[in-house]
């Protein structure tokens, strides 16, 4: 019993027989977790699609680690809070489709170890959620990748497989030199380093579902890489937003419900800020306590967990404004229980 991960404290004999169904377990009862989208597009301010959108020139957009010092991200202060708005998980973008890590990856050097930052920010958030007995979920950004050389090009992929550079940008490989399982490769051991050198993991939150889906999903071997997760850390649940391949452990749709079969747990994401995962400088409106509520009242609803985002500052720290909203939502769950 001593190995059972802290988040699974109460469900010791259900992980003894099956550590997923046990996860599985968990899970469902969890119902609300704290979702955070943190990269280099916070420093910049204008949408986690950033590059995308403005068509910034991969080296250009590079620069931007220079500036990353993430010296406010306080996992210990973000995990807290979470366990004070009544949350039971946190999920963190570990790579998002600019391609830059938050931790110490031996595949490059576009890491927040090797920014100013020069710290591991993964490694810090793990064990501040360890100590809480929260569950650690790790978003990855699968389908896109706008910087490693073979990943999805726009040649035979859609989904917004990559910013749509004229004339192209140097940095990517064309045409018979582009080789997707190289990019496959990278990705398979950088999950495999996450589910190496982390502790416990809750869930693999893979993202980027419309580029696979653009073509012949099969080449991205995608129950291989559920098997391998699987095979690494048997209680880890996998999800590929809305299912890609329908044998992901739940579905995790944007902002509403989606048609599952009723033992397929599900979760829905969505934001504080309606425009936007990442942080926006503009300091446009963002929910307040009631309109929290009401997105718990249609989880629950919808038989799904509630999987609410907040876009850390440029340096790392929570709004004042979520963190607010967050425990005043969180009071009010002590107070009355979750919506139903």
């Amino acid at each position: 019993m001593k190995d059972v991960p802290s988040f699974l404290k109460g469900y010791e004999h259900l992980y003894t027989a099956s550590p997923r169904e046990a996860t599985l377990a968990w899970s469902r009862d969890a119902r609300y977790g704290l979702f955070l989208h943190y990269g280099l597009y916070s420093l910049l301010g204008r949408h986690e699609w950033v590059q995308y959108r403005e068509k910034i020139p991969v080296v250009e957009y590079g620069r931007l680690i220079e500036d990353f010092h993430a010296d406010q991200f306080d996992a210990d202060a973000i995990a807290q809070l979470a366990v004070d708005a009544g949350m039971k998980y946190i999920n963190i973008t570990s790579r998002h489709h600019e391609s830059f890590s938050l931790w110490d990856t031996a595949e490059n050097d576009f890491s927040a170890p090797s920014s100013p930052a020069g710290r591991d920010l993964i490694a810090e958030l793990a064990e501040a959620c360890a100590r809480r007995g929260l569950g650690f979920f790790l978003y990855y950004s699968h389908g896109r990748d706008w910087k490693h050389r073979h990943a999805p090009n726009n040649d035979e992929w859609g989904g917004a497989a990559r910013p749509h550079y004229d004339p192209p940008d140097p940095a990517y490989a064309y045409g018979d030199e582009h080789d997707l399982d190289i990019y496959l490769e990278f990705m398979w051991r950088q999950i495999t380093e996450l589910l190496e050198g982390y502790g416990p993991i809750a869930g693999i939150w893979l993202d980027g579902i419309a580029v696979p889906l653009s073509g012949d999903e099969s080449r991205f071997r995608c129950q291989e890489l559920y098997d391998h997760i699987h095979a690494m850390q048997p209680q880890v649940l996998v999800s590929y937003k809305q299912g890609l391949l329908g044998t992901e452990d739940f579905v995790a749709p944007e902002h509403k419900a989606v048609d599952r079969p009723r033992e397929k747990p599900g979760e829905i994401c969505t934001t504080l800020d309606p425009g936007s995962w990442g942080y926006m400088a503009d300091g446009g409106p963002h929910l307040g306590p009631d309109e929290v509520w009401e997105k718990l009242r249609q989880a629950s609803a919808a038989r799904c967990n509630l999987l609410l985002n907040t876009g850390p500052l440029p340096s790392g720290a929570i709004e004042t404004r979520d963190a607010d909203t967050l425990r005043a939502v969180g009071e009010r769950l002590a107070r009355e229980g979750f919506p139903e």
